[in-house]
C-alpha cells in the first residue's frame, strides 16, 4: 500500500509540472539586421531590405527564412557569433 501511494504521489506531482509552461525568455545579446540593431531580441524580424546582413550577438543560433513574417523555407541558420549575408533571406527568427 505504500508503494501506491508514493506512486500516486510521483505520478500527481509530475502531472502538476507538465501543466506549467516553461518561461519564455529573450535570448541574451544582439542582432544586427542591415545595420539595425535589436538588444535581446525574441520572436521574428523582417529585413528592411534586400539582401539580408545579420551579425548575431547572442546566444542562440537564428534562423533565416525566405519568406516574410518567418514564413516559407528556412534558407540559412546564423550560428551565435557569426555573421552571414544571405542573398534570398527576408525574415529572421529568434527563439
Amino acid at each position: 500500500m505504500r508503494r501506491f501511494v508514493t506512486l500516486i504521489g510521483s505520478v500527481a506531482a509530475a502531472a502538476a509540472l507538465a501543466g506549467v509552461p516553461a518561461t519564455a525568455h529573450a535570448a541574451e545579446g544582439y542582432i544586427v539586421l542591415n545595420g539595425q540593431r535589436t538588444d535581446n531580441p525574441s520572436g521574428c524580424y523582417n529585413a528592411p531590405y534586400w539582401p539580408l546582413t545579420v551579425e548575431n550577438q547572442t546566444d542562440q543560433p537564428v534562423t533565416v527564412h525566405n519568406a516574410p513574417n518567418c514564413q516559407g523555407v528556412i534558407v540559412a541558420v546564423v550560428p551565435s557569433g557569426a555573421s552571414a549575408t544571405e542573398e534570398f533571406g527576408v525574415s529572421v527568427s529568434v527563439p
